[in-house]
């Protein structure tokens, strides 16, 4: 069932459809087809795409593999290159399956062929091009990203396989149901392959029953409990926790319930999840002390009694910490006071404030004319203890949120008794 032609090719029309830049060009006789790198996930059409490029195009063809191939086998096609095109006067487009398996050395050694033009590359890839190819080489191809296919669009690739009796199973005279068809669609999550495969067992299990309906019943015996994408090292990882912990700090406890469970249900270590929401809790929610403290014991909790129990408690955490009052203050003043250690990371630690354990040290000056907080009323000193340089600076600004809102009335008391006393200004 795999399309033969641009036109058969539905769901990247923002890729290769008639109005997009690269479908426009393929579409365009005598228009040399410009180097690219086909992304995205699996089933998306990547190779279909590549190999309809290929046979709709006057030029020779070779074929590359990430996986298969080296440094060997690419100056061999260049050679076979460089021959028909003193030979023959045609151009050679190499499809580069699996391009991000190659190593660095192995990606520079395409760099020089295709700036002459010798070679054209169809790329295609599932990695993120951005890690995973080298910026030499990403520079001279154009990146098109390929989307998961959605649900119409798979129910219609459905649809065209029960009907084409010559490429699909249109001789079994087979059909259905509406409820099977939408649940096979929407289990391949956007890959057509895993959706003519599913169809496929399908109706051989519909035969096997003497059926010419292939039920949803059928479908789900035939599917099967097909586990769902998921690389631990991959963007999908990335991107399912990014949501997770965008949702916790957009104050969706629905969202970040959905990425939770989503991320532990396709195989994600649960200790991963605790971990950043303990991160979660002292970057986003520090105007709530009590955040970090049910980070830490959900935490120990998931680590104790495991899964499928430790749902629970990531459950409750998950819940609180989209809850609870949001702040990044103490986060932004650390991220600040980096950049200030930075600039000044050897200045003069006043002599009031160094340590005395002994008498000679007390004889230079350590700790004299030190101020104990607590000796005093309200058990503050209106003075600073940053070295003098940096005496006025101030990185820490509570918001008006949560415990934030206290700590902010007391901290700009104290902030104003100092400057008043040292006549000095905050910067």
């Amino acid at each position: 069932m795999r399309p033969r032609a641009l036109d058969e090719i539905i769901g990247q029309e923002k890729a290769v459809g008639p109005h997009s830049s690269f479908g426009k060009i393929l579409r365009s006789p005598g228009v040399p087809i410009p180097s690219v790198i086909l992304w995205g996930p699996p089933g998306t059409g990547k190779t279909t795409i590549a190999r309809v490029i290929a046979d709709s195009s006057n030029y020779r063809f070779v074929r590359l593999s990430g996986v298969l191939d080296g440094v060997k086998e690419l100056r061999e096609a260049v050679e076979e290159a460089q021959t028909a095109l003193r030979t023959e006067g045609r151009p050679t487009l190499a499809l580069v399956d699996e391009i991000h398996r190659f190593n660095r050395a192995q990606q520079d050694a395409f760099l020089p062929h295709i700036e002459s033009g010798l070679l054209t590359i169809i790329g295609q890839t599932t990695e993120n091009v951005s890690f995973r190819i080298r910026g030499a080489l990403l520079s001279r191809l154009r990146v098109i990203p390929l989307e998961p296919l959605t649900q119409p669009t798979i129910e219609a690739l459905l649809e065209r396989a029960l009907r084409d009796s010559d490429r699909g199973l249109g001789a079994k005279e087979l059909t259905i149901s509406v409820e099977a068809r939408e649940y096979l669609a929407r289990m391949s999550m956007g890959d057509a392959r895993r959706a003519l495969n599913g169809l496929e067992w399908a109706a051989v299990n519909a035969e096997a029953s003497g059926t010419k309906e292939i039920s949803k019943a059928i479908v789900e015996e035939a599917f099967g409990n097909q586990p769902a994408p998921f690389d631990q090292e991959g963007d999908y990882h990335y991107d399912c926790i990014s949501a997770f912990i965008k949702s916790l700090r957009g104050s969706d406890p629905d969202a970040a319930m959905y990425y939770m469970l989503r991320s532990i249900e396709n195989g994600e270590d649960p200790l991963f999840i605790t971990r950043r929401m303990i991160i979660f809790a002292s970057e986003d929610a520090s105007c709530d002390p009590r955040a970090l403290e049910i980070a830490l014991n959900v935490d120990r909790a998931v680590e104790r009694v495991g899964l499928p129990e430790g749902r629970i408690a990531l459950a409750q955490g998950v819940v609180y910490l989209a809850c609870c009052q949001k702040s990044n203050a103490s986060y932004r003043a650390l991220r600040d006071m980096e950049k200030v250690v930075a600039e000044h990371p050897d200045l003069e630690i006043p002599r009031r404030l160094r340590n005395a354990p002994t008498e000679l040290m007390k004889e230079m000056g350590n700790s004299a004319n030190y101020r104990y907080p607590h000796d005093y009323p309200g058990g503050f000193v209106p003075e600073g203890y940053l070295p003098e340089a940096i005496q006025h600076l101030e990185v820490y600004h509570p918001t008006d949120r949560g415990l934030d809102a206290q700590i902010r009335e007391r901290l700009d008391r104290y902030r104003e008794m100092i400057r008043a006393e040292k006549g000095g200004k905050k910067r």
